[in-house]
């Protein structure tokens, strides 16, 4: 019986939008460890669920999708992003700074 993780995938570092980041994906976990081509020295493994990455709209249909074939899972929440003070460039050179100069 395959084992699969739920979640959101975070924002990239070097993304500034939202994109990509409001489908549910289900990945299914490692069920063998994997293997190094003694030849060329490349790692490969013979799980092929391990290629399989599904994209639901929301968490209630992959959570359904996962009990409906039978699939243990766990729903990794998403985190909250982190709320940033919206400060102006020349904020910097105001006189009446209460934080001393760091130039």
């Amino acid at each position: 019986m395959p084992s699969a993780r739920i979640y959101q995938p975070a924002k990239d570092a070097s993304q500034s939008g939202t994109a990509r980041t409001k489908a549910w994906l289900l990945e299914f976990d490692q069920s063998s460890p994997r293997d190094t081509d003694p030849l060329m020295g490349w790692t490969g493994s013979s799980d092929m669920l391990q290629q399989v990455r599904l994209s639901f709209e929301t968490q209630d249909e992959a959570v359904a999708y996962a009990t409906r074939n039978g699939i243990t899972f766990r729903v990794e929440q998403p985190q909250k992003p982190a709320i940033r003070k919206g400060l102006s460039y020349s904020d910097n050179f105001k006189f009446n700074r209460t934080a001393p100069w760091t130039h």
